[in-house]
Parts: structure tokens; sequence; C-alpha cells
């Protein structure tokens, strides 16, 4: 009896022993959770190239299609290296000189990042080339506002310069253990830190650089829809690595995350191709897919706060209230937003991120989420969610704002009106997108 007692004993520690690694110790590799943040990458890079490279190349006419390939192609090449340089310590070192506004400069140059090194239970390599294919997407975007008439190397500084100076500090704020974060902000994967930056950067941008020639007087119509509905189906895919990656593990909120991003983006594109059958009688290929990067975008803040009834509710809100965001910038207002990023991504990323301090709710029945974290309540968490929305847009707009005043005196922001009308492909390039 005793010798059957001491070898139940010697079982049971050597499977706690085995159990063990897998609790979730911080400096334990997961080997689940890697690969399935490495996928995730893997997928969020796809989405920038080819995804929205394809997504707004069809969107602009044919003289500006390599212009806007080619833009896409070097954000992405030197988002990396800016990122590597000093955008990941900046964004996410909490030690050192790191403070509640902006990150330290402990891990410039990716210092005392090896193959063991741990963030979580992922390697850190992983986490920061995870958070590298935000940076470079991010400002991917705004190129929609200001296609077809701003120069290349005044976009290249642009780009680089306002990724650190707006991407970066917002980053901290909401990811990094800034004061958003602190305040206990609700923002899965970027509602602020993505699609708002990047709104009202296109927003401030489109009214500095000022209108397209033609603009509102003469049609400039998609020159390849067929290019922009194979972009948006990557964007699409790419998104499930965008929000359920952003779980930072392969588990509930992740599989949860890509639900509602899901059934959001189907809940936009129905919504918005609604709208346009009410308004002009026919539903449009341009209007659905539309309509899925609102519904992506707007779900983006709260994926993984909200369950499913909630996604079919910020999705169909989406493709409504963008739909009409977007009539008015261009009819009402006469901005030459020339792909609707701030309309899509602005407003879908404010909505959105209000919208997850109401349905992260978990007493809202069949449109009940996760719940808040602990000490909050609906009133106090929208509170810090409209405190976020607007810290972020009046940073953002303040400070691009000035970024493109002081390019314009020395760079200057736009080609001349006859560079224009012969296309950017040739001018800044060299090179036609079609040859037949």
């Amino acid at each position: 009896m005793l010798n059957m007692t001491s070898t139940f004993k010697h079982a049971s520690a050597c499977l706690a022993l085995l159990v063990l690694p897998s609790l979730g110790h911080a400096d334990t590799l997961n080997e689940a959770n890697t690969a399935w943040i490495m996928t995730a990458t893997a997928l969020v890079l796809f989405m920038t190239v080819p995804g929205l490279s394809l997504f707004y190349g069809g969107l602009v006419r044919s003289k500006n299609v390599l212009s806007i390939l080619m833009q896409c192609f070097a954000i992405t090449c030197g988002a990396s290296i800016v990122w590597f340089v000093c955008g990941y310590s900046l964004a996410f070192t909490d030690g050192g000189s790191a403070n509640a506004w902006i990150g330290g400069w402990d891990q410039a140059f990716f210092a005392n990042m090896g193959e063991d090194s741990l963030s979580g239970d992922i390697p850190e390599s992983v986490f920061a080339l995870f958070q590298m294919t935000f940076a470079i997407i991010t400002p991917a975007l705004i190129i929609g506002a200001y296609a077809e008439r701003m120069k290349f190397s005044t976009m290249m500084v642009f780009s680089m310069v306002w990724l650190l100076i707006v991407y970066v500090p917002v980053t901290h704020w909401v990811w990094g253990g800034g004061w958003l974060a602190q305040k206990g902000l609700l923002d899965f994967a970027g509602g602020t830190v993505v699609h708002i930056t990047a709104g009202v950067a296109a927003l401030v941008a489109a009214i500095v650089i000022g209108n397209r020639k033609g603009f509102g007087t003469q049609a400039m119509p998609p020159h390849n829809l067929t290019m922009t509905v194979m972009g948006a189906g990557m964007l699409w895919v790419g998104w499930f690595g965008f929000n359920g990656g952003s779980a930072l593990a392969a588990n509930g909120d992740a599989g949860m995350a890509m639900l509602v991003t899901h059934i959001s983006a189907a809940a936009g594109s129905l919504a918005w191709m609604m709208m346009e059958w009410i308004r002009h009688g026919k539903p449009s290929v341009l209007g659905i897919v539309t309509g899925m990067v609102a519904g992506l975008g707007t779900i983006t803040p709260a994926s993984g706060f909200v369950g499913p009834g909630g996604a079919v509710v910020i999705g169909f809100s989406a493709g409504i209230i963008c739909y009409f965001a977007t009539q008015a910038i261009k009819i009402k207002f006469k901005i030459d937003d020339s792909l609707d990023v701030f309309p899509v991504h602005g407003i879908g990323g404010i909505l959105g991120t209000i919208l997850a301090g109401v349905f992260a709710s978990d007493q809202l029945g069949v449109f009940s989420g996760q719940g808040y974290n602990e000490g909050m309540v609906m009133g106090s968490q929208l509170g810090v969610q409209f405190t976020g929305v607007a810290a972020t847009v009046v940073f953002t707009g303040v400070v691009t704002f000035v970024l493109l005043k002081v390019l314009d005196l020395t760079m200057g922001l736009r080609v001349t009106p006859e560079q224009e009308t012969q296309g950017l492909d040739l001018v800044l390039h060299d090179e036609r997108g079609y040859d037949l």
C-alpha cells in the first residue's frame, strides 16, 4: 500500500511538471500561439501588398495605376526600416526613458532582441514583426486621399515622418502602456491607432493639397473594378490576421475576433448595397466592396470585446453611416478625398471605437460582449472611448497639418497641372501600367 501511495505521488509530481509549461508563464514559449501570430503577420502584410495595392490601383485612372502600386510597395519597404531603427522601441518600450506619452530608446535597432527573447509567450521578434505590418498599412491607407496628384518624393518623406510623429505616439498611448491604456480604452486591433489616425490624416491631406484637376466637372471613374474586387477579397481574408492576430494567442478571443470580423464585413457590404439600391435603383460592385471595408474597419477596435449580435449592428451601422459620410465629403463639402479614406476609415474607426464601449457590455442579451474591465460600467467606458477618439482626432489633425505645410514650403506637395494631366506613371516613373 505504501509503495502504491509513493508511486502515485511521484506520478502526480511528474504530471504537474509536464502541465506547468502550458499554464501560460510569460517566460515560457507557446508554440501554438507563435505559429498563429506568424501566420497572422503574413496575412496582415498580404493586406498591403498586394491587397491594398490592387484595391486602390483599380480605383484610380489608368494613367496613375503604377503610381499607386509603387507608393504601397515603397511605403512597405520604408516603414519596415523606420520600425526597425526606432519606431518599435518608441511605441512599445515601457522602461528607461519611456513615459505615458512616448516609449523609450532601449530597443532601437531591435537591440537585445535575440532568438530566445519573448514578448509574453511568443518570440519578441514575431511580436515586433506583427506590429511592423500595422505600421506599414496605416500610412499606406492615407495615399488614397491624395492619389493622382502628390509628388513621389514628398509622399515618401511625409509617410515616414508621419509614421514617427503620429502613428508611433498613438500606438504607445493605446497599446504600449501609455495614458489611454491606463485609462482603460478598448481598442482591440486599431480603431484609434490605425483607422482614426489614417482617416483624419487623409482628410487633412486632401484639404491641404487641394482637389484633383477637373474634380467636380469631369467624371473620374475607376479604371479597373476587377482589380479592385480582387484587392477587396485579399483585404477581407487578410483582416482575419489583423483582428484575430491581435489576441496574440491561438485562443477563444482570436476565434471570436475572426467570427465578428466576418459578420461585420458581410453586414457592412449588404447595408451599403441596400443604400445604393434604394437611392439609385441599382446596386454597384464598387458600393458592395466599399461597404465591406467599412464593416471591417468599424469592427476592428471592437473585435475582441463584442459578440456576434453586436457585430451585426456594428456592420450595418458602418455600411449606412459611412455611405452618407462619403456622399457628404464629396458632394456637400466638395473635398477630393479621392478614394474615400476619411469617410470609410476615419468615420468607421470613430464609430467602432465608440460602439465598442456599448457592445462590450455583458448585459445586452443576444447583443452582449465579454463584459467591461473591473470597475467599469457603460457610462464610464463610453467616457474613456470618447476621450480616446477626441485625443486621437485632435493630435493627428494638428500634427499632420503642420507636417504637410512644412513639406509644401520645402519640397512642394503636388505635381504641376500639366504633369497631372499626363499621369503620374509616366511623369514620376517613366512607365505605363498598360501598353496595349
